[in-house]
């Protein structure tokens, strides 16, 4: 197929793209590429692109798709506080209305990067797809909005595939150190210190971007009666942790650091529990295969490759809000967050 990855250049499109390309598809991407100043290390696979918003796309873009990995995005709860309205615009209404425009130029397969974070403050008890869904941030409410008009556009031509994911992390061309796993590690190796900013008692699903990858081609390739307008769990059940094992697992990995809690660090209202039976049994030839053990040692690997040091971990290059931040006050970005020029 050719399959266009929107987000190609982000932090999980820039490890999926090379994993579709080998399981057989033809790639076209299309990023407005907010991050060109946040590669880290080795450097991304080239594909036939357009750098572009998402909310400007046309359905001459999509002229010759088979089917749409749709990653891009404001990507994570707090970048998503940064302004409700554009969160809203870019997450949810851009990605149903291009939803709709594939569907009017005839691809069959739209497969939607959701998140496990609808869930939101489910508690303790364990969340499967049928569960109700708890958003608490403008990330998670744009999620769900799209899941809700997607499921309304599914019809006998048209297939979208809801992917919750689990929080991801691991190593990429374009890293981000705001998401738990990265961050603790990034914390321990620069400072010494795994640092906790909640009371280490909420549960989260945690996914490597690989399996994310993984999920999305099993997504892709799969017959219609078993995807189509489906939603699934990305993850795997042991992957359910609390803060605090997440913490024990960097300070086993990191030699030499500490745990630490942040002054005043409170329970995050955040505090989710899943099952992914339903992505197990759905797709048995494309296991997950990643742990929170594995992957800590492959992040630390990463760190320690690149010399990566406190400064540049606590700068704004590989942190998506601060990067936003600086590209805003500088002028290069304007308020809607698009480029002033390309």
């Amino acid at each position: 197929m050719r399959v266009m990855v929107t987000g190609h250049k982000g932090y999980i499109g820039t490890v999926m793209v090379p994993m579709v390309q080998a399981a057989g598809h033809e790639v076209l991407g299309l990023d407005s590429d907010l991050y060109r100043n946040s590669t880290y290390g080795k450097g991304m696979s080239e594909v036939p692109e357009i750098i572009k918003d998402i909310r400007d796309i046309e359905k001459a873009d999509l002229t010759g798709v088979d089917a749409i990995i749709h990653l891009a995005g404001l990507s994570n709860d707090v970048l998503g506080d940064l302004n409700q309205d554009l969160t809203y615009d870019i997450n949810h209404l851009a990605s149903v209305r291009m939803a709709a425009m594939a569907k009017e130029v005839g691809i069959s397969r739209f497969v939607f990067a959701s998140s496990c974070s609808n869930y939101g403050a489910a508690g303790d008890q364990v969340q499967d797809e049928r569960g109700e869904l708890h958003p608490v941030t403008a990330y998670a409410i744009s999620k769900v909005r799209v899941e809700h008009d997607l499921a309304q556009l599914a019809d006998d031509k048209f297939s979208p595939v809801i992917m919750r994911n689990s929080t991801a992390y691991g190593a990429s061309p374009r890293i981000r150190f705001d998401i738990v796993l990265n961050n603790l590690t990034a914390w321990a190796y620069t400072t010494g210190h795994v640092l906790l900013k909640s009371d280490g008692t909420p549960w989260r699903p945690i996914v490597h971007i690989e399996d994310i990858s993984t999920a999305a081609i099993a997504a892709l390739e799969s017959p219609r009666e078993v995807v189509h307008n489906q939603v699934f769990n990305v993850g795997i059940n042991s992957e359910n942790y609390q803060m605090r094992q997440l913490a024990e697992i960097v300070g086993k990995t990191v030699p030499n650091c500490e745990i630490k809690f942040a002054g005043g660090a409170e329970p995050d209202i955040r505090n989710y529990r899943v099952d992914f039976t339903k992505y197990t049994n759905a797709f048995p030839n494309h296991k997950l295969r990643w742990n929170a053990t594995q992957g800590a040692k492959q992040i630390y690997e990463s760190y320690r490759t690149i010399g990566l040091g406190k400064e540049e971990y606590e700068g704004p290059r590989y942190k998506r809000i601060a990067q936003l931040k600086l590209l805003l006050s500088t002028g290069q970005l304007d308020e809607s967050l698009r480029w002033r020029s390309l």
